[in-house]
C-alpha cells in the first residue's frame, strides 16, 4: 500500500489514543525481490499442503506440532516437561513435574480455544482476557 499511514493519535482529555486505520485495502506490490519471496512462500505452501494428503492422522500430526510448541515456549519461562511427558495422564507425571505439565497443558488448552473463538469473536481485548485465564487456569 503506497502511502498508508498506520492511524492516528486523538487527544482524550489528560490522555492520548491510537486510533488504527483498516488495512482491508487493495495492496499494490511492486518490489521485484518482495514478490519473489511471495512466490517462494506460495510453492513451499504448497508442498506443504501436498504432504497432508500423505499423513494418516493429520489431527494427531497438528496436534503433536501443539504440543511440541507449547513445551518449547514454556521451557523460556523455565518449566521442564518434555513432549513425552505432555502425552501422559496427570496421574502418570512425577509429583515435581506437575505444575510444569499443568502450564504446558494450559497452553495448547489456551491456543485450542483461542482458534476456535476467532471463528466467532473478532480478535479483541475480550478474546485475549478469556484466553489469558485459559492460559493462567490453576497455575
Amino acid at each position: 500500500m503506497k502511502n498508508f499511514k498506520s492511524g492516528v493519535n486523538i487527544s482524550q482529555g489528560t490522555f492520548k489514543s491510537f486510533f488504527p486505520e483498516k488495512i482491508n485495502r487493495l495492496w499494490t506490490i511492486d518490489d521485484m525481490e518482495l514478490i519473489n519471496l511471495l512466490s517462494q512462500a506460495d510453492r513451499q505452501l504448497g508442498r506443504l499442503d501436498m504432504y497432508s494428503d500423505y499423513v494418516p492422522n493429520i489431527e494427531l500430526f497438528i496436534s503433536m506440532h501443539i504440543a511440541k510448541e507449547a513445551t518449547k515456549s514454556n521451557m523460556i519461562e523455565g518449566t521442564k516437561t518434555n513432549i513425552e511427558d505432555i502425552v501422559l495422564n496427570k496421574e502418570d507425571v512425577d509429583i515435581d513435574k506437575r505444575d510444569d505439565w499443568d502450564e504446558v497443558r494450559n497452553y495448547i488448552s489456551a491456543l485450542n480455544l483461542s482458534i476456535e473463538k476467532l471463528e466467532k469473536l473478532p480478535f479483541s481485548s475480550r478474546l485475549i482476557k478469556e484466553v489469558h485465564k485459559t492460559l493462567l487456569k490453576g497455575v
